[in-house]
């Protein structure tokens, strides 16, 4: 995070609508200030929800931990939808107001249900078996309060994150601002993993949604006021229908020899450019099988220079960018391997913090919803310490910054020590549960202070600091100009499959092993964490694999873009 948020460049003074200048740096308070709100009051309901469902709904702990996962999962795969529909049909200023407003409206079924007795079972009296049956209606509030709230928070926060770079030329300019972008969304999480949870638990549930609501509201009217200087970029259809027609024209043209005849063979686009004015020279030699879905053929091409045949002729920017996405595949599927292990451990470490002792002082016990706000605190001074400190040193050693497939890499290193530390310290925990003979006793507090949770949610927090926002930055640099949005998206969809993949893994276990009963001072937890150590082992390997092959298409942003000195 360097200083080019205290002056401003070319890109200050691009012109755009009705002839104002739109885009730069004066949209940077409007759009991080939005994310802030936004932010605060999805972390209020959202990290605190296996806590609500337990203690509020009376569901048992790892049914609670599940839904969490599956909620959560889909949290950060709806912002596919959402940049889908931005890249698609609307423009993401659109998509960011209206997922805002309906993210408000789920909340605030949140705050009735804590308003009114009826639309919530009543606490269970001393045993589980005596615990009031949750009635449909009070099911179908709580579902549809979940649901909204989650569709909000999908066609937000990437989508913000896409916009924002959208308003910059500049390269070094965009990755500045991702640095900045994630700086803000981790400490208002830390914030709403902290305040508004407490408040939560220690104050009343109703007023702790409430604040969620005036955040989303305040948010929102932030994001709206910055309309006048914000860069609109129009949505051009579905950009994966394009990517489509070349798989399809390819089969229907798998019996066409390859051309010899160099660029005057293929097609460019109506005017000899492609479909985003960007000239390109004959397709390349890698996936020539797609390469035909560009040749021309007699009947495919109007007179006019104009497609006749769209599912048999394509241009060759669309083959190209067809190839991008395929190219990039497999280093984006390693991703999801290092993603599943933080899902698991996500759930178990507020279950684990339930059996702990919280306690920080006479007066003062953490909430087991903010245990998790380690890993955002640890990631927010982990990015400036990186960004101030850490690149600057690895240039004066290289020479240059690190790509960001190491950044990657580095956060692959991280996330399996965590997952080592992990097991440990539940081996530990688990003794001391023996020792006391609490096995059997549901909901006892092991005399282990939560704080030897804290290692591993630091070392996490660290990795997340060098792999996430590396992630973001590779796929919207090295993603086609019209799948922008989407690009930014592939990060999110990685923690959203990864959440599913975490429940399914959680449910295996279960089905497979003892290690996961309800009480899991009962179980072997530390079987589970040394599990994750083994395959976040594997998927290392496969990820060195694959950044080895990788070859960038975007040569010049390659090595990266961050740093103080970067604007220089």
């Amino acid at each position: 995070m360097d200083g080019s948020l205290s002056h401003h460049d070319h890109d200050s003074h691009t012109s755009s609508d009705f002839g104002r200048r739109r885009g730069g740096w004066i949209t940077f308070p409007f759009i991080t200030g939005a994310l802030a709100g936004l932010t605060l009051a999805a972390g209020g309901w959202l990290s605190n929800l296996i806590v609500y469902l337990i203690q509020e709904f009376n569901v048992k702990s790892i049914d609670a931990a599940q839904i969490s996962n599956v909620v959560t999962g889909f949290s950060f795969l709806s912002p596919v939808i959402g940049a889908i529909i931005a890249d698609s049909f609307f423009d993401s200023f659109s998509v960011i107001s209206i997922s805002s407003c309906i993210s408000l409206l789920g909340i605030v079924l949140f705050v009735l249900t804590e308003t009114f007795n009826t639309l919530k079972p009543q606490p269970c009296v001393k045993e589980p078996e005596l615990c009031q049956p949750t009635s449909r209606l009070q099911h179908a509030i709580l579902y549809t309060a979940i649901g909204l709230a989650t569709i909000g928070v999908g066609g937000t926060r990437y989508t913000m994150a896409t916009m924002g770079a959208n308003q910059f030329e500049n390269r070094k300019n965009q990755a500045t601002f991702f640095n900045w972008f994630f700086f803000t969304l981790y400490t208002a999480t830390v914030v709403s993993f902290t305040a508004i949870v407490y408040v939560e638990d220690n104050v009343s549930w109703r007023l702790g949604f409430g604040l969620c609501a005036i955040a989303n509201l305040i948010g929102l009217v932030i994001f709206l006021c910055g309309a006048r200087f914000y860069r609109f970029d129009k949505p051009q259809g579905s950009p994966f229908v394009g990517l489509a027609r070349v798989v399809v024209a390819s089969a229907r043209k798998r019996n066409l020899q390859h051309s010899s005849g160099g660029s005057k063979d293929y097609y460019y686009g109506h005017g000899g450019v492609t479909d985003d004015l960007v000239g390109s020279a004959t397709p390349s030699s890698t996936f020539r099988f797609f390469n035909r879905a560009a040749q021309k053929v007699e009947g495919d091409i109007k007179p006019d220079g104009s497609i006749g045949k769209p599912w048999r002729q394509c241009t060759v920017q669309q083959v190209e960018d067809f190839k991008t996405l395929i190219r990039i595949l497999p280093v984006w599927s390693t991703t999801i391997f290092l993603g599943t292990p933080v899902a698991v451990q996500y759930s178990l470490t507020i279950l684990q913090a339930l059996t702990m002792d919280r306690r920080i002082g006479p007066h003062f016990n953490i909430p087991a919803g903010s245990i998790l706000v380690i890993v955002f605190i640890s990631t927010a001074i982990s990015l400036t310490v990186i960004d101030r400190f850490l690149w600057p040193t690895w240039q004066k050693l290289t020479g240059q910054f690190p790509t960001f497939l190491q950044r990657i890499g580095l956060g692959h290193v991280l996330n399996i020590l965590g997952m080592v530390v992990s097991a440990l310290v539940e081996s530990k925990r688990l003794k001391i549960a023996k020792t006391h003979h609490l096995q059997d006793q549901l909901g006892a507090i092991v005399p282990m202070l939560a704080l030897w949770l804290f290692p591993q949610l630091i070392l996490v927090g660290i990795g997340e600091a060098f792999h996430y926002p590396g992630q973001v930055a590779l796929f919207y640099q090295e993603f086609p100009v019209s799948l922008r949005s989407t690009s930014t998206t592939m990060a999110a969809l990685i923690i959203g499959i990864s959440f599913y993949l975490g429940t399914g893994v959680i449910n295996l276990i279960q089905k497979v092993t003892r290690w996961l009963p309800d009480n899991i001072n009962n179980g072997k937890l530390e079987n589970v964490y040394w599990m994750l150590v083994v395959v976040g082992v594997l998927n290392f390997g496969y990820y060195l694999v694959c950044a080895s092959l990788y070859k960038y298409q975007n040569v010049e942003g390659a090595d990266c873009n961050s740093g103080p000195d970067s604007e220089k």
